[in-house]
């Protein structure tokens, strides 16, 4: 039987590796698409890449960039995949306010430049499409949020995927792509970028536990969040381009907590009793009578998404997926890593 052949956008980012770990055990073979850039941004697939001039291999890198429309519609063309993941995005909310345009170029027109590739190679009866889609685009509008639930983008960020949505859908209708959109809420793991709060946080209290660091800074305390694990989640995006009929769908939890309340889990992990005093931007967490954290305007954004929680009872009934890691088991992962990395001095 025919392997077949994923090319995922995005590859040497969190979801990108856990997906192409995902689709590899799947037995396919597997494309990704790096930026090239002066340092090499291989970390998190370097235990899957193999050197293809030592053994044959199933697993291939190129070079490519989506706000390069030459190079998306030349190695769709040269690979002629079934399945294509686009999961590359200026992916960091509160960095889209200081680069809207580069994040619109990115997140929404990468995404136009591989839908319209599809097209213009007539690959709509071979190639299937999947559009990373994200909560941040409902924004303000209320929670729980599901498929029908408005969108509401707070940020350049949520907007440029709204718009990536959108055309998702179009190009679906009007020249009958078989693209889904995923509309993922929050998902994390011991790979996670460092500017993200919940690594910030895993990562702070780890190095301050084990003497490394004083303290370090959050911005909006009581945003509350519906945290996944990136290794679920990437299983429900294969799910979706298995389906008979492209849809898009809502991958979330359905469970909800504040920054703070995450903070409290994960320094419960390492046995640390912290004290939270003060109010407003004056709150402080105390540890051994010391602050260790304090509140830094920076990190507010101009425009605050407050409550996200997300309903996914449709993949579960269509999809038959649901979340098996609890935000409990997630940090408990999150912080063994963290760990293990400071054992290590990486």
């Amino acid at each position: 039987m025919k392997k077949k052949v994923a090319l995922i956008y995005g590859v040497t980012g969190q979801d990108g590796s856990y997906l192409a770990k995902f689709l590899l055990k799947k037995k396919y073979i597997v494309h990704g698409i790096k930026r090239r850039s002066s340092s090499l941004n291989t970390s998190r697939i370097d235990e899957i890449y193999i050197d293809p001039h030592k053994k044959k291999i199933n697993f291939y890198l190129h070079y490519g960039d989506l706000t390069d429309s030459l190079s998306v519609l030349k190695n769709i063309e040269k690979l002629q995949p079934d399945e294509i993941y686009n999961l590359g995005a200026q992916s960091h909310v509160g960095v889209s306010f200081e680069v809207p345009e580069y994040t619109a170029n990115v997140d929404a027109l990468g995404a136009l430049r591989i839908l319209d590739s599809i097209k213009t190679l007539k690959l709509q009866n071979k190639t299937k499409f999947y559009q990373a889609g994200t909560s941040e685009m409902f924004g303000a509008s209320s929670p729980p949020q599901n498929e029908k639930t408005y969108f509401y983008p707070r940020s350049p960020y949520a907007a440029a995927k709204l718009y990536a949505h959108w055309v998702t859908v179009n190009y679906r209708e009007a020249y009958n792509i078989f693209a889904c959109n995923g509309i993922l809420f929050n998902h994390e793991s011991p790979v996670r970028g460092e500017t993200f709060v919940t690594k910030k946080v895993i990562k702070g209290l780890c190095d301050i536990s084990r003497g490394k660091l004083n303290k370090f800074f959050l911005g909006n305390l009581y945003a509350k969040r519906d945290w996944g694990h990136a290794r679920d989640y990437v299983s429900a995006m294969w799910k979706m381009l298995q389906m008979k009929k492209p849809k898009d769908y809502v991958i979330a939890t359905g469970k909800q907590y504040t920054v703070k309340h995450f903070v409290n889990l994960a320094a419960k992990e390492l046995r640390m009793k912290i004290i939270w005093k003060g109010k407003g931007k004056n709150e402080k967490c105390f540890w051994q009578n010391k602050v260790i954290i304090e509140i830094d305007e920076k990190y507010f954004r101009p425009t605050e998404v407050n409550s996200l929680k997300g309903d996914f009872s449709l993949a579960k009934k269509e999809l038959g997926w649901k979340p098996k890691v609890s935000i409990q088991d997630l940090i408990k992962e999150m912080v063994s890593e963290e760990l293990n990395n400071i054992i290590n001095d990486k």
